[in-house]
């Protein structure tokens, strides 16, 4: 019975191992292709660059993902649920509307400066075919917790009676313009600055 368990336990073991290390080349190759796509663009990173970064055998990305567009697009699922998190920290649905949506969007500008790679791939997918094609491929988070967010605002009266989807171009083009130009170091915001910014979204699509 003893060798029995141990046997047990070693294969245990030995799945867990095997697991970690898929785990981590698909980890890999998503934060590989993350990092390209920021220097090179969606074209300009072919699948075999992406191998060679993030250090596994070409074939090794299609045993985890059959084509670049899939890869693409799962990568955009993650850094999407990834950025839903980083939005929603500190989030407290005891607090006043407007104090909920100040959290939001300072939130949204700190996942912005402090993932710079994120951000551009962000607005490069909203930007291309990816998103007209593939709709549905999305955040769950990020659908039922931020767009929700909104959807409560609009229905709530916070909001101008406008399609959520409207609300996104507006807030992610100012935070997004702020965040560029703090990473390009043409302004440094304080603390201070990014609340009034936020303050001039607020008055641009509230309920007057």
């Amino acid at each position: 019975m003893a060798s029995y368990l141990h046997y047990i336990t070693f294969l245990c073991d030995r799945m867990n191992v095997q697991l970690n290390n898929s785990n981590s080349k698909r980890d890999a190759i998503l934060n590989s292709t993350l990092i390209l796509i920021k220097e090179y663009g969606f074209h300009g990173t072919p699948m075999s660059q992406i191998a060679k970064h993030a250090n596994v055998a070409a074939g090794t990305i299609y045993h985890y993902f059959d084509s670049k567009e899939t890869l693409i697009v799962e990568l955009y699922i993650r850094t999407k649920d990834q950025f839903a998190e980083a939005i929603l920290q500190g989030y407290d649905e005891s607090k006043p509307y407007k104090d909920r949506f100040f959290k939001f969007m300072i939130n949204q500008y700190n996942f912005y400066i402090q993932n710079e790679p994120a951000m551009v791939f962000l607005e490069q997918y909203i930007n291309s075919p990816f998103a007209k094609n593939f709709p549905e491929k999305d955040s769950i988070l990020f659908k039922e917790k931020v767009i929700g967010f909104f959807e409560d605002g609009i229905a709530q009266g916070y909001f101008k009676n406008v399609d959520p989807r409207l609300l996104g171009p507006t807030i992610r083009g100012t935070l997004v313009a702020a965040a560029n130009f703090r990473l390009s170091e043409h302004m440094i915001y304080s603390d201070e600055d990014i609340t009034e910014v936020v303050q001039i979204v607020w008055d641009g699509i509230k309920r007057q």
